[in-house]
């Protein structure tokens, strides 16, 4: 909706690819397609173009084919003007390279990749803070990291045990769903300078707990490693 207001939908349609991409990766596979489906009470063919060269656009930097795609047009069932974008994305990993988070184990590293922003989660209280206010799309809107090439390296450097796309939830929230029952991530929160926008979100009031809960805070992906690599971004460590 903001994308829309901003006349960045090119954005959104980056910001689908990358987080389809992104978890698929977690499960140490490789992205090979992607299909989109467009649904609105009227579809407006610009605006589907502009969604789907910004999938395109990603799914070509990561080498994954976008193959197809499904629009909708539901009188009644969506708003006026308004738009659903979704994706699936699919990859393939051999048996013995599957990064499932089993051997995790207490002292192993936690590292942190950059986010460029809010990513794309949390926009509900993004949008209730902005109304309808004017807003800065670059703050907001900052298109979803892709990590494909990031994990690609570390894996080549270092011994994976388990990947987390931090999305809804948060950096703790993301990494428990991929760690033993009996082990747990403990995070240094100040190992990393914050993009801009979560000074934004403190000036409105939201305060470090529901940030660390609701938004990446900074890091979009978290990777368990052993022996973290030289100049790897240790953000904390498994207890």
């Amino acid at each position: 909706m903001l994308s829309r207001r901003a006349e960045r939908l090119r954005w959104a349609g980056m910001d689908l690819a990358a987080h389809c991409i992104n978890d698929v990766l977690c499960s140490g596979a490789d992205p090979l397609f992607l299909l989109d489906y467009v649904a609105a009470a009227r579809i407006d063919l610009e605006q589907v173009a502009e969604l789907v060269e910004g999938a395109a656009t990603v799914c070509r930097r990561a080498g994954c084919m976008l193959i197809g795609g499904e629009t909708a047009e539901l009188p009644g069932i969506y708003r006026d003007d308004e738009l659903d974008f979704a994706g699936t994305c699919v990859g393939v990993v051999g048996r013995d390279d599957l990064i499932d988070g089993t051997r995790c184990a207490p002292g192993d590293a936690v590292v942190g990749f950059l986010s460029s922003g809010l990513h794309t989660n949390g926009f509900t209280l993004v949008r209730t803070l902005v109304g309808d206010d004017d807003f800065d799309p670059d703050l907001l809107l900052a298109p979803h990291t892709l990590y494909l090439d990031a994990i690609r390296e570390l894996r080549a450097r270092a011994d994976v045990k388990a990947l987390a796309h931090v999305t809804g939830g948060g950096i703790v929230g993301n990494l428990s769903r991929v760690l033993p029952a009996d082990v747990e991530a403990r995070i240094d929160w100040d190992a990393w300078e914050r993009p801009r926008v979560f000074g934004w979100l403190t000036e409105q009031g939201i305060d470090e707990d529901e940030q660390r809960r609701v938004f990446n805070v900074g890091i979009g992906m978290c990777a368990v490693v052993a022996d973290p690599p030289p100049g790897a971004l240790v953000i904390g460590e498994l207890r």
